[in-house]
């Protein structure tokens, strides 16, 4: 839990061989976001009897309002860890908050603002690139003291930067519900095979659209074109093959698909800067 500028940071992160639950409340009335990086957990928010599910939560974005009657549960397991930052404030704070963000939640997230429920959800989204890498720095600086404070505090208004600028874009050109959840289909399908994923022609077939609506649209919910979201995911595993799981540099390029090491090696340094045998 980390306090600045009226909002608190929650880091969490959780990772286990068997199943367990978290449940987590707020103590009084708050507006969240949550950035859901690498882990896959499960999540059941609870209310006044009522309860929301969701089931793939890798790179999901999810604003809310909640108060003390809400409880949030992760299921955590051996193939669904738990990696999640929280930026959140209380409704009393609004007002203080700098830099524009009470103008921002005003403006953006006015049903969080303004609730009706216990429980009240905004819009949800997956995270563009750019808030990929800002949410996996907060886990992984190395920074200290007040040196890991500035820090934080630039790249959660770097952060919210993007969010908010992906709501302004989002706003303008709005998806409809049901192609939304086609393309979020296609990215279940690429990610449920990486190793042999379908061609483009068989994943507009399979989500039931045609190719070009399908590399349109997948690009403007990504920020990535089709192909290029699953390089990135391809070696992301790769890369957590390697350091995680100790396979060698071979074994972790087979695994996410490539037949030459020295392709995936190239790949893997233009995307992190450094060779597979560095990590």
């Amino acid at each position: 839990m980390i306090d600045i500028n009226d909002c608190i940071i929650l880091l969490e992160e959780a990772s286990t061989n068997k199943t367990l639950m978290d449940s987590c409340f707020f103590d009084e009335p708050v507006i969240s976001i949550a950035f859901y990086g690498a882990g896959d957990v499960s999540l059941k928010v609870k209310y006044d009897g009522k309860t929301k599910e969701f089931n793939h939560t890798k790179g999901m974005v999810l604003s809310f309002y909640a108060d003390e009657k809400v409880e949030f549960e992760h299921y955590v397991s051996d193939q669904k860890p738990l990696q999640c930052m929280v930026i959140t404030t209380t409704i009393r704070n609004l007002d203080k908050l700098p830099n524009g963000e009470g103008q921002f939640l005003e403006q953006f997230l006015y049903q969080l603002v303004h609730p009706k429920d216990h429980y009240v959800e905004g819009p949800i989204f997956n995270m563009t690139p750019e808030m990929f890498v800002l949410v996996e720095q907060f886990f992984n600086n190395k920074y200290e003291g007040s040196l890991k404070m500035m820090f934080y505090k630039s790249h959660m208004t770097a952060l919210l930067s993007h969010y908010f600028g992906q709501l302004a874009i989002q706003k303008g050109t709005e998806i409809n519900a049901a192609l939304l959840k086609k393309i979020n289909l296609a990215q279940e399908i690429l990610l449920s095979d990486l190793e042999n994923p379908p061609s483009l022609t068989e994943l507009a077939h399979k989500i039931g659209t045609n190719t070009n609506t399908l590399k349109i649209e997948f690009k403007a919910q990504f920020g990535v074109p089709v192909f290029k979201y699953l390089q990135n995911e391809r070696l992301k595993k790769a890369h957590h093959l390697i350091k995680n799981e100790r396979k060698t540099i071979q074994e972790a390029a087979w695994a996410v698909g490539y037949d030459s090491v020295g392709s995936f090696s190239n790949a893997f340094e233009k995307k992190f800067g450094y060779r597979p045998s560095q990590v």
